[in-house]
């Protein structure tokens, strides 16, 4: 009787012992999931960019839009973003005024800026602020009789802003941001001018070296 037992015990061992085998090779091999790297921000970025700028007092006062390139590199500590840009516009903000005859027109052709930018990533999102050194070249022309004179600046000022990016691709970024850009006075045809100051908003797309 022990002999049969222990004969039936042993065969079912035995047909037990494959099941386990494939069981243990199959947690043996299983391979852990992977997971998606988080995005970065650090590093060399290149753009394209567009918006619409509006003097905030005059009257009239100038306004027009812009388009241009941006250029900018960032570093990254965690969440945290920090970096450097520039950009370069070509522009068509202006006004004009008629009376007695003339025509004054005042617009400003082209215009950029070099500023800082610091913001919080969260993940595929970064909002920041901005500001640096702001410039503009500004014309002002006076036309009569159909005879038109001009005299143009070099204007320089400031600049400070917010602004959001976003990640949409992994090397693609889409950004809007509001700046508001402060200009000195200059004098024009041996008249001096008041403070130049802006509201701009623009968008872009950026490529992420």
């Amino acid at each position: 009787m022990k002999k049969l037992l222990l004969t039936t015990v042993a065969f079912a061992a035995l047909g037990m012992a494959p099941a386990v085998a494939a069981d243990l090779a199959a947690r043996t091999y299983t391979k852990a999931p992977v997971m998606a790297p988080l995005p970065t921000w650090a590093g060399f970025y290149l753009g394209g960019m567009g918006g619409y700028a509006s003097e905030n007092s005059g009257s009239p006062s100038i306004k027009g839009g812009f388009a241009g390139g941006t250029l900018g590199y960032n570093w990254q500590a965690g969440s945290l973003v920090y970096g450097l840009e520039t950009d370069a516009a070509w522009a068509d903000i202006n006004a004009s005024v008629s009376g007695l005859g003339l025509t004054l027109t005042d617009k400003i052709d082209s215009t950029g800026t070099v500023r800082g930018r610091i913001g919080y990533a969260f993940n595929t999102v970064l909002l920041y602020g901005t500001g640096g050194y702001a410039w503009a070249n500004n014309k002002l022309s006076l036309t009569t009789l159909g005879a038109t004179a001009s005299e143009s600046k070099f204007l320089s000022g400031w600049t400070v802003g917010a602004g959001v990016e976003v990640l949409f691709a992994p090397k693609w970024s889409v950004k809007a941001e509001y700046l508001y850009k402060s200009f000195g006075g200059e004098t024009y045809f041996g008249v001096p001018s008041g403070d130049l100051n802006l509201h701009s908003v623009q968008v872009g797309i950026n490529y992420h070296f």
